[in-house]
């Protein structure tokens, strides 16, 4: 590290120099007028080979790459974006993480401080427009703060609940010189950040007790398990005292889902065993969750028979949607390893206390699998889907929002980090984005992007990031002429009156579009062909994109409707070989 102490700099070296020493890789980013002061410095690092940028076509797409960095990594992205509009255009982004619990240090331009407060030529109130949706924000008023702050910022991001902070930088903060003094990560201290230490010893005892007299117990595991990576003592606590385990849409990759005791998502569209399991365990372990609608149904009648541990790293949400009888507050893997070493080892004991609830949760398996719908003329969603598992061990795979997400959830098999879904926003454009994240953090990894029609329309764009900096990202949209998941409830709910919600007029031939940014394409319509143009998309030393053109009216089940309970679950029928020989063909983890 050099030594920079004392010596005169400007706020932006102070910035460029605190990114650095948080090591800091990458920067997804967009620039614009306020914020040249810190792209002229970054120009410089970069020609030091210290710090690359990867550029975006919209700030939408780069707060979204970051995002997708982070999930994959772990660590904090970050993300450039000027002033006015182009701090904006972060908003969806800002949200999108905040909701998910994902680190991001959002650095935005802003006016020279003389001109806040003046209407000045784009000048927006950033810090107050997303006070709601971010973790902390400040504004760099003086630039010897600027290191601090930094430091500060990544602490806050990544500790606890994660989550995004904002740091708005006026454009003469930038420019300022002062003597620097660079205050290291380690030397951070936030007096009252953290809750004073209690000893949850009682509760972890209470905890232990419920687990070892359960005979219908259910772990229901969230994103706080995977931020937490716990998925080592999550397994140890599945196998060793035969608990099955459900997971929300964060939570998936936890645990490997062709397991025994693996029921796969439950709620809104989770299966219809996870769901019956929901509703008849005498016991839920909430691991990292929050007790969200589209998980709970009618939440009065959910897991009504159990009794409830609930734990998190976030006292909020403790008792925010569901009173538990144990609540305990902390880090899902130190407590785990606590909890499990006070767990009697005893493989005959917990095999024999659970028997009949694992012989009841293997014949819902049985009786209500996963489908693949299969007709003559047309190619269903599910079989492109399902047919991924087979392709890349070590994938990650990133998804918009709508059909296809809930499809992929239901099917894939991924590994812990390797899902990257917005899950509480729903944002649709995230999928590709977040891509790229994933690619520049893990190059030589297959990453896969499944999207819809509508949703890649959102921010297309970025395919002109994927062809800069040649990333082999491989893309296959759902395509299937809809909005899909709207156009379902339209049908549903609606009394099938679609309104706005096709999208074939207007959209592109997406295999020119990819073709206009010299990326590879290939469109896929028949089912003889999965296999070769799955296995050639993969082999391709580049991006790709597949255009599978898919049944237009084909629904999503299972499908738990508004106000309804989880055990009541539309499109849910018994597997029986009649419906092997109308077309369906069952497939359950």
């Amino acid at each position: 590290m050099m030594p920079y102490t004392n010596k005169e700099v400007t706020g932006a070296f102070a910035l460029l120099d605190s990114l650095f020493r948080h090591k800091v890789n990458y920067i997804f980013g967009y620039p614009g007028g306020a914020i040249l002061p810190i792209y002229d410095e970054l120009y410089r690092w970069e020609q030091e080979g210290k710090i690359k940028h990867i550029l975006a076509r919209h700030e939408q797409g780069a707060v979204h790459a970051a995002d997708g960095y982070s999930r994959a990594t772990g660590q904090a992205g970050v993300c450039f974006a000027t002033s006015g509009p182009g701090a904006t255009n972060l908003v969806s982004g800002i949200a999108t993480a905040q909701l998910d619990s994902v680190p991001l240090i959002l650095i935005t331009g802003q006016v020279s401080r003389a001109f806040i407060g003046t209407d000045a030529f784009q000048e927006v109130d950033i810090f107050g427009i997303t006070l709601p949706i971010v973790k902390h924000s400040y504004v760099v008023r003086d630039p010897r703060r600027m290191s601090q702050i930094l430091a500060e910022a990544f602490y806050i991001a990544t500790r606890g609940r994660p989550g995004p902070v904002l740091i708005d930088i006026p454009k003469d903060v930038g420019l300022e010189k002062f003597n620097y003094q660079p205050c290291e990560p380690e030397n951070v201290h936030l007096p009252g950040f953290y809750m004073t230490n209690i000893d949850q010893r009682k509760q972890i005892n209470k905890a232990v007790q419920l687990i070892s007299q359960s005979s219908q117990p259910l772990l229901y595991v969230g994103g706080g398990s995977i931020n937490s990576n716990a998925h080592e003592e999550v397994k140890k606590m599945v196998v060793d005292y035969q608990i099955p385990i459900t997971t929300t849409l964060m939570g998936k990759g936890i645990i490997d889902e062709s397991h025994t005791l693996a029921l796969g998502m439950l709620g809104m569209h989770g299966t219809a065993y996870a769901n019956f399991a929901v509703s008849e365990c005498d016991l839920l372990i909430a691991l990292g969750a929050r007790f969200d609608d589209r998980v709970t149904g009618k939440l009065d009648e959910f897991a009504c028979n159990a009794q409830v541990v609930h734990i998190d790293i976030d006292p909020a949400e403790v008792g925010k949607n569901r009173i538990p009888h144990v609540a305990i507050i902390g880090d899902i893997k130190t407590i785990l390893i606590e909890v499990i070493q006070k767990i009697q080892k005893d493989d005959h004991f917990w095999i024999e206390q659970r028997a009949s609830w694992q012989e009841r949760i293997i014949s819902w398996k049985q009786q209500y699998p996963l489908l693949i719908p299969r007709t003559v003329d047309s190619l269903s969603p599910q079989e492109i889907i399902v047919s991924l598992n087979g392709v890349s061990k070590n994938a990650f795979f990133t998804t918009d929002v709508g059909q296809h997400q809930m499809w992929a959830a239901q099917f894939l098999n991924v590994k812990p980090r390797r899902w990257l879904s917005s899950a509480g926003l729903g944002t649709m454009g995230y999928g590709l984005p977040a891509a790229i994240g994933a690619q520049i953090a893990y190059p030589n990894n297959d990453v896969f992007c499944i999207t819809g029609d509508a949703s890649f329309q959102m921010n297309l764009q970025e395919l002109a990031t994927v062809a800069q900096y040649r990333l082999p990202i491989k893309i296959l949209i759902i395509n299937n002429k809809w909005q899909g998941m709207v156009r379902q409830w339209q049908q549903a709910f609606y009394g099938q009156r679609y309104s706005h919600s096709n999208m074939e007029s207007g959209s592109p031939d997406f295999v020119l579009l990819s073709q206009a940014f010299g990326i590879q394409s290939s469109i896929l319509k028949n089912r003889d062909s999965i296999s070769d143009i799955l296995n050639m998309c993969t082999c391709y030393n580049g991006p790709y994109l597949i255009d599978c053109q898919v049944t237009p009216d084909e629904n999503c089940y299972p499908m738990v409707a508004p106000g309804k309970s989880n055990s009541q679950m539309l499109g849910v029928q018994k597997h029986s070989k009649k419906l092997e020989s109308e077309g369906s063909l069952s497939w359950s983890n």
